[in-house]
């Protein structure tokens, strides 16, 4: 059974003919002379590369979907009738006091210097891709009044049309991050935090020296890679300028803009897009050490890292230099991952997927733990997307993950809210959208809280923000009604335990109890008692 359908998927708009094809291949089982489309390779017949990524870029996000053996819904969630843990000191435990409003749903990271968090959850790297700069007013005040962190990712000074180099080649002037960084800031309350990812383009153009001098930014973040691809970040653009502009700033541009032949492919219409790359990295102890010492050096107060689905190598690398570095969190980025845009193939066919991964990064954990040595904090990504795979993710990693990174799933509230303003700007909302009401006090359950709370500055926060908002209340009001159930009333007080596997297999993958062997001992003294 193959895991996934290869040569035809809607998200790079390809599709078979037949409704019978090889399993193995995608190919249609009778594949036939004339055929007017439109399967992977017959895409690929005429507009070559184009078909290795998902589009239209600018206007999507892309999630692979290969089905793995093993995922979060082969876990169950443990429900006690009996105890209640996590409730403030003191408190008397009784059916007045242990319910579900009163779990406590913050977490925070950092070695040293904590970082609090309402929820326990936080958005993906948004970079230079344009779905991330054109939604970034929704997604940073989203965030911010959401009270959880926002990761601003790579290559966003390296792409600004409004960049300004200094001799030496570092960043001077750039307009984009600035924007980026004040949105957020101005409806910070304390927390959550905005953090600036690095890659090796990113550190060549001197981007932390810049958003350390001018915004004094306390935290930023060194990226090895992500879930979604294992080759550097990517985008499009569509002027030939703008890509002749990118590579003389030293990015890798494919095909290249300085070429006649690919000049006139362009003029020609042939070409229509043209792919910017950035180059992959090298990990070494020692080299990471150093550069972690140099942006403390800098002056940041935290330093983070994001590594991808690699091999059990550089996660074991990333969990232990981390360890070294005094690192104050470790974001461990699991197959397939979500995409702004990342080749397809890859994303369905590499890396180490999700609960694979931080199944051998509790493993790990617990060696250096074992040796005497602290591990930092960590969290998951990729693919998870609500409260309860959240809180599986988190009693599986405990006590070491502090929260779930999401991409996607933080992304789409804020498209959503933005989509609903154009829709009610042009007198044409969604019946979908209208049976709750016409005005943006009806549609919205959240605006009054957030008016209460903000006042006059209600005109301030776009509606994607709220719906980032909306969503986020959901998930921690889901989350609190799970840690009840679970006779969690903190976060800090869940284990392995509150979890069972449902497959011989899942309890393997996660070292998890399988449901009919979970607290079958604590049964059975019971029952001979």
């Amino acid at each position: 059974m193959n895991l996934r359908r290869p040569n035809a998927n809607e998200a790079i708009g390809t599709f078979n003919r037949s409704r019978d094809v090889v399993p193995m291949s995608g190919i249609c089982t009778r594949c036939v002379d004339g055929c007017k489309g439109g399967c992977d390779i017959w895409l690929s017949s005429f507009r070559g590369r184009e078909a290795i990524y998902p589009g239209p870029f600018g206007e999507m996000t892309a999630g692979a979907d290969k089905n793995y053996p093993v995922d979060y819904s082969h876990l169950n969630i443990q429900g006690y009738a009996v105890g209640a843990k996590g409730l403030p000191e003191g408190t008397e435990i009784n059916s007045d006091t242990a319910i579900f409003s009163a779990a406590d749903t913050t977490t925070e990271y950092g070695w040293d210097h904590k970082v609090q968090m309402r929820a326990p959850i936080f958005t993906g790297a948004l970079g230079s891709t344009e779905i991330a700069r054109a939604n970034w007013e929704h997604f940073a005040i989203g965030a911010a009044i959401s009270g959880i962190t926002l990761v601003c990712g790579e290559n966003i000074c390296g792409i600004d049309p409004g960049l300004v180099l200094d001799s030496a080649g570092k960043v001077k002037e750039c307009p984009e991050i600035d924007r980026r960084i004040t949105t957020y800031q101005k409806f910070h309350d304390g927390y959550g935090e905005i953090l600036v990812q690095l890659n090796v383009e990113d550190t060549r153009f001197g981007t932390a020296e810049y958003v350390s001098s001018k915004h004094n930014l306390e935290t930023i973040e060194l990226k090895w890679g992500q879930g979604a691809k294992c080759i550097g970040g990517e985008i499009k653009v569509q002027s030939l300028n703008c890509a002749t502009e990118l590579k003389n700033r030293g990015y890798i541009v494919l095909p290249d803009p300085t070429l006649p032949e690919v000049r006139k492919a362009y003029e020609s219409g042939a070409i229509k897009e043209i792919e910017r790359h950035s180059r992959v990295g090298f990990i070494g102890r020692e080299q990471f050490l150093d550069e972690v010492d140099r942006l403390r050096d800098i002056g940041f107060k935290r330093i983070t890292l994001k590594t991808g689905a690699y091999s059990a190598v550089e996660l074991a690398m990333a969990i232990r230099y981390g360890s070294e570095a005094k690192i104050d969190l470790l974001t461990i980025d699991g197959a397939p991952g979500g995409t702004g845009m990342s080749p397809w193939p890859m994303m369905n066919e590499w890396g180490i997927p999700t609960i694979y991964i931080q199944s051998l990064a509790y493993q790990y954990a617990e060696v250096l733990r074992n040796r005497g040595m602290r591990v930092p904090d960590l969290a998951i990504a990729g693919g998870i997307a609500d409260e309860a795979n959240g809180f599986k993710a988190l009693c599986m990693g405990a006590p070491y993950f502090k929260a779930v990174c999401m991409g996607r799933g933080l992304m789409i509230p804020g498209m959503v809210g933005k989509n609903i303003q154009k829709w009610l700007d042009a007198g044409d909302l969604p019946k979908n959208v209208a049976k709750y009401g016409s005005t943006v006090e009806e549609i919205f359950v959240c605006y009054q809280d957030l008016k209460e709370k903000y006042g006059a500055r209600i005109s301030e926060i776009p509606l994607g923000a709220m719906g980032i908002y909306s969503y986020v209340e959901r998930y921690r009001l889901g989350m609190q009604q799970i840690m009840a159930g679970s006779r969690n009333f903190s976060l800090k007080s869940i284990s392995r335990n509150d979890l069972m596997a449902l497959t011989e297999e899942s309890a393997k993958v996660t070292g998890i109890p399988y449901v009919m062997d979970a607290y079958s001992d604590a049964a059975e003294a019971i029952l001979l008692s």
